[in-house]
């Protein structure tokens, strides 16, 4: 990877590593990014010194070295390829940012008119797919459709399972971005229960998925343009955002050369966990349960719940791990909300009870002090709901769009000539080597797993043997 790396003092700089045990000083090299941000490499640490680093979530460790996302949490920005996000939510739409994740630039007229062509013709899904979309339970998660139809596509192009082969990677790539939208179209329709709708190569990517989640066989259907561009905006703001937990699980799936389309379906898997993409699915189930508290007149009390570290309740979509004094996004998606809300004219006391919880907190001194302003999940399960949304497809739309980022992070990864497969160290802490023993001079162990009650195995009242 060619190095955009600035050193600010233009030497090799180097960190010492000093032992308690009095052993030598370790000299470990320092690496910068771009934007002056010291790192210290220690991929060499182990192999000279047989020492470990320990470090869980992350919290301190770069896992890999890119050129697709930029965030600076302090500051507020977040660039894809060195673009501010609100520029490109601004000036350009989903193929622009889509192309620019993907291929390092923005397209010039001809190349953006190819890649929409190249998108749109791949939206159709093999009808084989219908047979397998048929085996789900009908009240199945479209999260957990979405998970084993995409890892199933690995078996309708086997081809792309060449990832050193370039035109291979555009091919799984490109087609990953087209058809995802119609799996999950089609995977709220079997949740539904209701026909599916197929694509149609007259509308734009936005639109077509709304088309395809709302239209009916019996009646016509308009897609509505205030809808369709809110929707595109959600979709490029969550196009990709550095290493978070599904895209590092998207390049620790890909470092072990398997194909594409499994390695999409592993970070849709750790996408569909609550602490990562359910965050605006929380929002709403905090709106209904302050809804069924009293409503608007509970708001204040709930508000100084909130406050109290003591008290279980929490006020979700408010504040983040990374940005410590605003999301860019979220600013973005709260002038989407507003023009939404005043466009559609939505009757809804769960957006209002939204509105007014917003309008409170961002007066409250509590909040303001400590930068806990309302975030993109915040704004954007605002938005989703005003859109008539279902709640069950909120972390379906996220995986949509974070699609792009997924495979522009493995196209990066897998084009890599040294890239090898992720093989974490641990520190283990359980028994040191111990002696077998025949079953009959064991003793019996507290902590020894007891079964169940066979009740617990039974989930909408489903044979609990099979």
């Amino acid at each position: 990877m060619e190095n955009n790396s600035k050193n600010p003092s233009g030497s090799n700089d180097v960190a010492v590593l000093r032992m308690p045990d009095g052993t030598a000083d370790i000299s470990l090299p320092v690496k910068y990014d771009s934007f002056g941000n010291r790192f210290i490499d220690v991929t060499k640490l182990y192999s000279q010194t047989k020492i470990c680093t320990y470090d869980p979530g992350f919290m301190s460790t770069a896992s890999c070295e890119s050129k697709i996302t930029y965030i600076d949490g302090d500051k507020g920005i977040l660039l894809y390829r060195g673009y501010r996000i609100e520029d490109l939510v601004e000036h350009g739409d989903f193929y622009d940012c889509s192309y620019l994740l993907l291929h390092g630039e923005l397209p010039d007229v001809d190349e953006k008119e190819h890649f929409r062509l190249d998108i749109t013709n791949h939206t159709l899904i093999h009808e084989k797919f219908m047979e397998f979309l048929k085996g789900f339970q009908h009240d199945a998660h479209p999260m957990a459709i979405m998970c084993g139809c995409v890892g199933a596509m690995a078996a309708f192009y086997p081809e792309v399972a060449n990832v050193s082969d370039p035109a291979q990677q555009i091919r799984a790539c490109h087609r990953l971005i087209a058809k995802i939208p119609t799996l999950a179209a089609m995977s709220f329709k079997v949740h539904l229960g209701q026909p599916i709708i197929y694509p149609r190569n007259d509308l734009s990517f936005s639109e077509n998925f709304l088309y395809m989640m709302n239209a009916l066989p019996t009646q016509k259907y308009q897609v509505d343009p205030v809808a369709a561009k809110a929707l595109e905006t959600i979709l490029i703001l969550h196009l990709d955002h550095e290493q978070n937990a599904s895209t590092s699980t998207v390049r620790t799936a890909g470092s072990s050369q398997a194909n594409p389309f499994t390695c999409i379906s592993s970070g849709i898997a750790s996408l569909h966990g609550p602490l990562h993409g359910g965050a605006s699915t929380a929002v709403m189930k905090m709106l209904l349960e302050i809804e069924q508290l009293g409503g608007l007149d509970a708001i204040p009390l709930l508000v100084e719940r909130a406050k109290d570290k003591e008290n279980p309740f929490r006020l979700m979509g408010f504040g983040h791990r990374v940005y410590k004094t605003f999301d860019p996004r979220a600013k973005i998606m709260k002038e989407i909300s507003d023009q939404v809300l005043s466009s559609l004219d939505v009757d809804d006391p769960l957006l209002d009870i939204a509105k007014a919880l917003e309008a409170h907190a961002l007066q409250d001194e509590y909040f303001v002090k400590r930068n806990l302003y309302p975030n993109i999940d915040f704004y954007s399960g605002i938005v989703m709901r005003a859109l008539g949304i279902p709640v069950e497809m909120y972390t379906v739309i996220f995986a949509m769009a974070r699609c792009v980022g997924w495979v522009a992070q493995w196209k990066e990864f897998v084009s890599e000539p040294l890239n090898k497969i992720s093989r974490p160290r641990q520190i283990y802490s359980g028994h040191a080597e111990r002696e077998f023993q025949i079953v009959s001079s064991r003793s019996s162990n507290v902590t020894a797993f007891k079964p169940p009650p066979e009740r617990m195995y039974s989930t909408h009242a489903r044979n609990p043997h099979v």
